[in-house]
């Protein structure tokens, strides 16, 4: 988490944002502004979330209403969504200790267990295979958007290539999420469809993997280097649909031997492989970023309000 600065706002709807999610010095480009925060009365807590500078406010207000009318396994679970004209739209998601992927890498120093990868590629790509069966694309998948918790990921970010301009219109500037995650077809224009969504994984797991979003191909792990090489393909038509990356993805983890172990899941510099903190998700979470969860949870309990909790919504 980090400190609140003056341009953060100082009410958000109901709420009271306590701090920022995300590194803003030298972090990567994220779908939106983010904030732990807290009810006037002090009895929720949520993640709560703003258009990043550069978006269309309007864009993005249709993408949060969206997003919560979704109910789908490990995308962010929005539960309220407000936009007032005279302010900043906005959503809400229930808090649990949460690490956006770059603070993963940050906390685990380097690039992620190869076993956890598979698994946590696995885990995203059946997410994806239901939404587009049920005909939805996320049209945001970047490594900012995924967020890891003690069960898992969560996708975040829903809408952000929609909210970033519509469709015949290059999407380019400070409202696209991330450079390099954004498929060929849709940074020119092109609708969102669900390959783009496969191309934006496949540079989530080449981030966790290399901790580089576009890498030399021979940084890439040899298991992974097949996989995520046909879902960063040019042609959508190369590209596995999220189903059949989802099945290769779990058999590559189901190969390697037991967490603690395992070549795959080596430790990261000085510290053990991993720890078991989770049976909802297969593989369990390497034990430097459950550490920073820890600290995560240990900072919003003890986080107070301000004072004086009566001060007007920020204005956009």
């Amino acid at each position: 988490m980090e400190h609140l600065r003056q341009d953060d706002p100082a009410r958000i709807g109901p709420y009271v944002p306590l701090a920022a999610l995300d590194a803003r010095d030298g972090g990567r480009p994220v779908p939106d502004r983010r904030y732990l925060a807290r009810s006037a009365d002090g009895d929720r807590t949520v993640l709560v979330c703003v258009p990043r500078p550069g978006a269309d406010p309007a864009r993005w207000a249709e993408e949060a209403g969206q997003a919560l009318r979704l109910s789908l396994p490990r995308f962010l679970p929005v539960t309220e969504a407000a936009y007032d004209p005279a302010g900043f739209p906005w959503y809400a998601a229930p808090y649990t200790p949460v690490l956006p992927l770059p603070a993963a890498l940050e906390a685990h120093g380097g690039p992620l267990p190869e076993r956890f990868v598979h698994a946590l590629g696995a885990a995203l790509a059946d997410a994806l295979a239901v939404a587009h069966a049920q005909g939805v694309t996320h049209a945001g998948v970047s490594p900012s958007a995924v967020l890891l918790t003690a069960d898992g990921p969560w996708l975040a970010g829903f809408g952000a290539v929609r909210a970033a301009g519509p469709d015949g219109t290059a999407r380019v500037g400070p409202a696209v999420s991330e450079p390099g995650c954004l498929a060929p077809e849709q940074l020119t224009g092109g609708r969102p469809r669900p390959l783009g969504d496969v191309y934006g994984l496949g540079a989530v797991l080449s981030y966790a993997s290399t901790g580089h979003v576009v890498p030399e191909s021979a940084e890439l792990p040899a298991a992974l280097r097949p996989l995520i090489t046909a879902c960063l393909a040019r042609d959508p038509a190369a590209r596995p649909d999220a189903a059949r990356l989802a099945a290769a993805l779990a058999a590559g983890a189901a190969g390697f031997p037991g967490p603690a172990t395992g070549a795959g899941a080596g430790p990261g510099p000085q510290g053990p492989a991993a720890t078991v903190l989770d049976a909802a998700f297969p593989v369990p979470l390497p034990a430097r970023v459950v550490a920073g969860l820890v600290r995560q949870s240990a900072a919003a309990l003890a986080a107070v309000l301000p004072l004086s909790t009566t001060v007007p919504t920020a204005r956009g």
